[in-house]
Parts: structure tokens; C-alpha cells; sequence
């Protein structure tokens, strides 16, 4: 039998935008505060309002619901800054963990802010905070980075650019990509400590912990299903650029076989051995085709 809903703070609810965290998986780690805000708000915006429709009906709440999203921001903050500016309450949640996180929302909270409307937080689940908080990688510094690039070309750029940072670095990805992403990380940043999250608090969840090249071998051809975290730790020394491995090969090439090139690459340069040949075949194609 389903546990009744905990009782909701019978004090009113001050006007303004809420900014509502809500489960990323598992439905018990809603927030009381959340349930209070969401059973007295005027209306409740919602990234799917079916995905919304189905918490809310789990906690006996009945409020207005409305689509928010990127694709209908132009539509609906009208009449949101409206409502905000009569003195209304408008709670804001995405499909899952904290809004505005790689979610709709930042038009949103602007415009209010710049409207002069009161903006509060309520705070909760996020996915990129927990799976830093199982990764046990260095906590004390980190940066989150949001969705890779969809093409090898542009995940590499964005690696470049973070190769300086001395941080733990957070990506959301998806499972396609996964397995070319940690590969393009390892050609950019060499075999750092990195760890996989999936399903985070889901009944499939899953930590990969290992090196680069370690995860890549362990999860294979097979794109994973499900919401998925990569973090990657700190850099104890400057990795080398793709230029510096593109260069290393062609001096390599002109002077031994394909093969030991890309062994003797990935041995000076302390990268894996399987990326560096992909690399030099590609390059080996180029150089092909130019002549």
C-alpha cells in the first residue's frame, strides 16, 4: 500500500517564481518544501506536462499545469510575467533534478528578475551533484560542462579549452555517444581516473569507476540505455593537444611502420595505444588522398 502524502505547511506561499527541484528517479526524493510550493502555486510550468502530471498525482496535488520549454519560451513568459506581476505564484520544475541545469528555465528567471518579481530556490535532487558524490573523484573543485558536442570535432575543441582546468569536469551524455566521447577525452587529455554513472537512482543504477581507456574497453560497441554522467579528474601535468599527437605521428610515420608509430606515440605521450593508431590510419588516409 502506497504511503499517504506527508501533510503540506498550511502557511501561505509568498508570491513569486520557485525554482523546484524535483526527483531524478527515484520519486521519494521529492523535497517536502517542493510539495508545499507545488500544492500553492497558481500555476506550475513544466518541461512535459505529463511527466509532471505523474509526480504531482502520486502526491495528491491538483494544480494548473502548463508546457515550458525552449520551443515555447517566446509564448508563455508573457503571461507568466504577467501572473508574476499580479502578485501570483509560479513554481518552475524540468522533467527531472534542478531546472535551468541543462534544462529549460534561464529566459525565464532573467526576465523575472529583470521584471523586479521575487525568484526563490528550492533545492533538491541533481544529477551531475550526485554522481560527483558517488564518483570518488576530488570534489573540492569542480566544473560542469553540460552536453557534449554531438561530432568528434567539436567534443574535441570543447576538451581542448578545458584541458588547463584543475578540477573535476562533468559531462551529461548520451548512450550513441558515449564510447567516441570518452575517446575523444582520451586523445585530448590523455588516461585520466574517470567514472560512468547511469540511472542514478533508478533500479539499474550503475557506477563505472577506472581510467579512460579502461571504461572504454569495459562497455564496448554497446551504447548503454538511460541518463548518463560522465566525470573526469584532474590532470597532474599538461596532456598533450591533438596537434602535438598529430604531429608526433607524422615525424613517427616517416621513419617506421604504422604500428610501431603508433606504439612509440602512445608510450611518449602517455596515451592509449588503440586511439593513437585510429588516429594514425586516418592521418595515413589524408595524406593519401592529397596525393
Amino acid at each position: 500500500m502506497r504511503p499517504p502524502p506527508p501533510p503540506l505547511n498550511s502557511a501561505p506561499l509568498d508570491p513569486g517564481l520557485y525554482v523546484v527541484s524535483t526527483p531524478i528517479g527515484n520519486l521519494r526524493d521529492i523535497t517536502l518544501r517542493a510539495l508545499d510550493i507545488l500544492s500553492s502555486s497558481d500555476l506550475v510550468l513544466a518541461e512535459d506536462t505529463r511527466v509532471a502530471q505523474k509526480l504531482l498525482s502520486v502526491y495528491e496535488v491538483s494544480r494548473p499545469v502548463e508546457r515550458y520549454d525552449d520551443h515555447c519560451d517566446a509564448r508563455v513568459r508573457p503571461k507568466v510575467l504577467e501572473v508574476l506581476a499580479q502578485g501570483g505564484r509560479v513554481a518552475l520544475m524540468s522533467d527531472a533534478g534542478t531546472p535551468l541545469v541543462s534544462d529549460p528555465g534561464y529566459r525565464l528567471v532573467k526576465a523575472a528578475v529583470e521584471a523586479g518579481a521575487p525568484v526563490y530556490a528550492a533545492p533538491g535532487p541533481s544529477a551531475a551533484l550526485a554522481a560527483l558524490a558517488v564518483s570518488g573523484l576530488p570534489s573540492d573543485r569542480f566544473l560542469f560542462a553540460g552536453f557534449t558536442p554531438p561530432k568528434s570535432t567539436g567534443r574535441r575543441a570543447i576538451f581542448q579549452e578545458l584541458s588547463s582546468v584543475r578540477a573535476t569536469l562533468i559531462f551529461y551524455e548520451t548512450g550513441p555517444r558515449l564510447t567516441d566521447s570518452l575517446s575523444d577525452m582520451l586523445m585530448v587529455w590523455g588516461d585520466r581516473e574517470a567514472v560512468v554513472a547511469r540511472e542514478l537512482t533508478k533500479l539499474y543504477e550503475t557506477v563505472l569507476r577506472g581510467r579512460l581507456s579502461e571504461l572504454i574497453e569495459r562497455l564496448g560497441a554497446q551504447a548503454p540505455r538511460g541518463e548518463i554522467v560522465v566525470l573526469v579528474g584532474p590532470g597532474s601535468e599538461a596532456p598533450a593537444t591533438p596537434a602535438d599527437v598529430d604531429q608526433a605521428l607524422i615525424e613517427a610515420l616517416s621513419l617506421s611502420s604504422l604500428s610501431d608509430a603508433a606504439a612509440t606515440v602512445a608510450k611518449a605521450l602517455g596515451l592509449n595505444r588503440k586511439t593513437v593508431y585510429r588516429r594514425a590510419l586516418e592521418l595515413k588516409s589524408e595524406r593519401a588522398d592529397k596525393e
